[in-house]
């Protein structure tokens, strides 16, 4: 068993210590490009000869760190790609959400990409710097999501896009997916999904309406029928409970159509970027109660709480109340997933209800268009965890005899 080196420290990332089978003094260094520790015998058995010897050593590890020309760096890359998703989030190309995401990937203090690959030479950068990079990040934070990694991932390939594009380099290196769980989403089971006495999200609307009656308060804000009303147009419309997407949306967004009956809603700038989607007949009747309300409505008012320039604001007041809403009829969580209800339980509960109430008739390509998402998200995040039930057995029989 070894005895505990006893160390000299010289400067920050440099010390010499001996050990006990050596007469022999070692030198460790800290080496910046491969953010590891060197360890090295000096060949001097005197304190004074090994501190000049890992001096030397010291002095021609920095001599070899060369400085790389700062057009080729990845922070240059990255400050392009930075400008590029807010010229394309102010286009329409891309939504506020995507450019977020890309500066809150890049720029991270603690972990982002910048922080670690800043002053690197995008030539040099290949697979291995990545996966030390995710390693790394295994190590310092173990509690981010598989969908949190693939961001940064996906902000790394952006990074060096610019960088091919510009001639730079050839090749964007592979970068493996972090695997991600298909966890099922959390909705409000419904009837015939589950029993009539089982239907939470008749309660839920029971109970809205009930606190609008009883002119509940929140906060000191009074809840009223615009809460069951908004509630009712998230589940009809498939549109998402954000600033960018729900409250963002105007009178002059929307169209009523008939043929069939529904409203096509304008999202200008929502999750997914710009989009024009059909809604459920029942959205129409929705519409008409909120045009009611507000008799002197103009195109540029918003739908929902108008009252409120500062959407943030808007938002707020609602999910204080949703909250509210969801601890009074007890249905803070899904009692299957045991997942917490949020407002995005909702749009949750939308997409289910079109699988299940559908017979499984529904186009799944065309639900996800109008939702705003992709057929492989519903795939894998709603039809594939929907119990078995009388609907889909209708659907399954429905097509040929069989004896």
């Amino acid at each position: 068993m070894s005895e505990t080196p006893s160390a000299i420290k010289l400067y920050k990332g440099l010390s010499i210590y001996r050990v006990a089978k050596s007469r022999f003094w070692y030198v460790r260094i800290w080496d910046r490009t491969r953010k590891k520790y060197l360890v090295k015998s000096t060949g001097e058995d005197t304190v004074i000869r090994a501190r000049e010897v890992a001096q030397e050593l010291a002095l021609s590890l920095l001599r070899s760190e060369r400085v790389t020309d700062t057009q080729y760096q990845f922070k240059t890359y990255a400050i392009k790609m930075l400008n590029k998703s807010k010229v394309q989030a102010a286009d329409g190309e891309r939504s506020i959400g995507y450019m977020k995401s890309i500066h809150w990937a890049i720029q991270n203090e603690d972990w982002g990409l910048v922080k670690w690959f800043g002053p690197k030479d995008v030539r040099k950068l290949r697979t291995h710097d990545f996966q030390e990079y995710f390693a790394e990040l295994d190590r310092r934070r173990p509690d981010l999501s598989s969908s949190t990694k693939n961001t940064l991932m996906a902000a790394f390939r952006n990074v060096l896009k610019i960088a091919r594009d510009e001639g730079v380099i050839d090749v964007i290196p592979a970068t493996p997916r972090a695997r991600q769980k298909d966890n099922p989403r959390p909705f409000f089971r419904f009837h015939p999904l589950v029993s009539k006495e089982e239907d939470v999200y008749k309660k839920l609307l029971n109970t809205a309406q009930a606190m609008a009656n009883e002119m509940v308060e929140v906060r000191g804000i009074t809840v009223t029928d615009e809460l069951y009303d908004l509630l009712l147009f998230v589940v009809h419309s498939f549109v998402r409970p954000i600033t960018t997407e729900l409250y963002a949306l105007k009178h002059k967004d929307v169209t009523v159509a008939d043929d069939p009956k529904r409203l096509i809603l304008t999202v200008q700038n929502g999750k997914t970027g710009y989009r024009s989607s059909n809604t459920m007949p029942g959205a129409v009747a929705i519409y008409k109660r909120i045009c009611d309300r507000n008799p002197e409505r103009t195109a540029e008012d918003y739908l929902f709480l108008p009252e409120y320039a500062n959407r943030t604001t808007a938002s707020k007041v609602i999910q204080r109340q949703f909250h509210a809403l969801l601890d009074r009829a007890n249905i803070q969580h899904d009692a299957v997933t045991g997942k917490k209800h949020t407002l995005y339980s909702l749009r949750h509960t939308a997409i289910c209800m079109r699988l299940i109430l559908s017979h499984g008739k529904v186009n799944i390509f065309n639900l996800a268009k109008n939702a705003g998402t992709s057929v492989d998200q519903i795939e894998r995040f709603y039809a594939k965890h929907l119990p078995l039930s009388r609907e889909m057995a209708i659907n399954l029989q429905s097509f040929g005899g069989q004896d």
